[in-house]
């Protein structure tokens, strides 16, 4: 019964056709041998984990207060959260080069397995302290699961599909962020802001069983000595206390001891990591891809375009209750379209994508949307409605809902198999990085700008202004767009390995 109801819920394409075309550097692992049936529970288990991992970025925190009243611990307010994104986001480089090399099957069970683990862990919580740890637990496993269920559609399904498929999954990533504040105030106000947590657990095991049982594994030649522990080690020496010192900004001033040893540390750090990998002989990173018109424009679309999305998530709501004076609640409720359009564009992009075989232009032209609604941001005063800002919002997130997707399809359409893995995590962990240092910025602004004592008229003020940067700084991502250069998505991704080694 559940792969009919997936057979509804997925699109009806011809998923098994030109998956028995074998890659030259590992191929497909789904092959014309593969039911349709298998394809789709398999890809229902890797779409299922995607929901949890994204869940979990926007869930917590409507229960925040209440896990504070229970918990005490005020100062560990903020870390809850910032301690799952700090994890996920460094684990995701690691976790996408590892699945290259020993295959995205057993990295995703593992990091289901974690993942309801420590979501059980986070139910059990006593104190704050613990709830910190076990969340910064979960992110790691949460990054394991960022950095490989995009991946894995270029494990089971063919170049021509796989632009439909992106579109479906940029929907799941959309819709976690329309469930999870609704999700968690029901589970907070019903059972308990401990089935927060708890919700992952038999979700996350129906994800495993249909991935264990449906997703074929492909033995790989790599061992452990072919890890790059060095450059493992300093990529997480540099990531951390950079992603640590961002998060601090909302408390420190930038010039601070702290932040500024943070971030020495970090580009201490980051800079030794540059120089080991390129002598690496598996580089976590290959900086050569950078090189390549098809990788570094998507990575630099992601970072920029990470920082308007930020924005608007993060600080549309003070501008619903700060100057327009909705109340908490309602501006929740809100931003409900914004997420929708994300999630209908973003279907929508796959399948059109798919028909007309191009789509740089598609692509500037929708990163211009999401700039231009940005912009009419700028233009709310005390005086306008709250339809004003939902109207703009929605602006935002079909640009929004188009430029996600199809980042992963220009990668899954450039790179080799062999290095689909690293593709697409680079492209999950720019858009992170890219959302942590807007909001770092984006949070300065808004404490620095904002007037004593402050007033709806001087917030008006200071959010213009922030949504200004913003908009300007998202923009770049439209520059780097149409310098694109397209390849084909009928082409198998593996006639372009010359230009990769032209590249090293």
């Amino acid at each position: 019964m559940l792969h009919r109801i997936a057979e509804r819920i997925l699109p009806q394409w011809d998923i098994t056709s030109g998956l028995s075309q074998v890659n030259r550097d590992g191929g497909n692992e789904m092959t014309q041998g593969s039911s349709k049936r298998q394809v789709v529970l398999a890809t229902l288990g890797v779409a299922l984990a995607l929901l949890l991992a994204a869940l979990d970025q926007t869930v917590v925190g409507v229960a925040m207060p209440r896990i504070v009243q229970e918990l005490h611990g005020l100062s560990f307010y903020a870390w809850v959260t910032t301690a799952y994104l700090i994890t996920s986001t460094a684990l995701v480089p690691v976790a996408g080069k590892l699945g290259d090399m020993f295959g995205r099957k057993p990295f995703l069970l593992v990091g289901m397995i974690g993942f309801v683990g420590a979501s059980a862990l986070c139910g059990t919580s006593q104190n704050m302290v613990e709830l910190v740890l076990f969340r910064a637990l979960q992110g790691v496993f949460g990054g394991v699961l960022f950095a490989s269920t995009f991946a894995v559609l270029a494990d089971v399904f063919p170049p021509t599909e796989r632009a439909r498929m992106s579109g479906v999954f940029g929907a799941v990533f959309g819709l976690s962020s329309v469930v999870g504040p609704t999700l968690g105030g029901f589970l907070t106000d019903g059972p308990g802001w401990r089935w927060v947590f708890y919700v992952n657990v038999p979700l996350g095991i129906l994800a495993v069983v249909l991935v264990a049982a449906q997703l074929p594994f492909v033995r790989s030649s790599a061992r452990l000595r072919d890890i790059d522990w060095v450059g493992t080690g300093l990529l997480f020496a540099g990531l951390t206390p950079l992603l640590i010192a961002l998060s601090m900004t909302r408390d420190h001033a930038w010039v601070s001891a702290q932040v500024l040893g943070l971030l020495a540390v970090a580009a201490i750090s980051l800079v030794a990591f540059y120089f080991v990998e390129r002598n690496a002989e598996h580089p976590v990173v290959p900086f050569h891809l950078f090189r390549l018109n098809v990788f570094a424009v998507p990575a630099a679309i992601s970072f920029f375009s990470g920082v308007g999305m930020f924005g608007a998530v993060i600080f549309v709501p003070l501008l619903y209750q700060g100057v327009l004076g909705v109340s908490a609640t309602n501006s929740g409720q809100l931003l409900t379209p914004m997420m929708l359009a994300v999630v209908v564009t973003s279907t929508a992009t796959g399948a059109l994508v798919s028909k007309m075989q191009g789509y740089k232009w598609l692509g500037a032209g929708a990163l211009l949307v999401m700039v231009l609604g940005l912009f009419l941001l700028t233009r709310v005063a005390v005086g306008s409605s709250p339809l004003e800002v939902t109207r703009d919002i929605i602006v935002i997130g079909a640009g929004l809902g188009v430029t996600f997707p199809l980042t992963f399809i220009i990668i899954q359409a450039g790179l080799p198999h062999r290095l689909i893995g690293v593709g697409t995590s680079q492209l999950t962990f720019w858009r992170s990085l890219g959302g942590t240092i807007g909001t770092a910025i984006l949070g300065s602004i808004l404490v620095n700008r904002l007037p004593v004592p402050p007033s709806r008229i001087g917030l008006a003020g200071t959010l213009h202004d922030l949504f200004v940067v913003a908009a300007v700084v998202a923009a770049v991502s439209v520059a780097a767009a149409v310098v694109l250069r397209e390849v084909p998505l009928s082409q198998q991704s593996e006639t372009v390995p010359e230009a990769i080694e032209a590249a090293a």
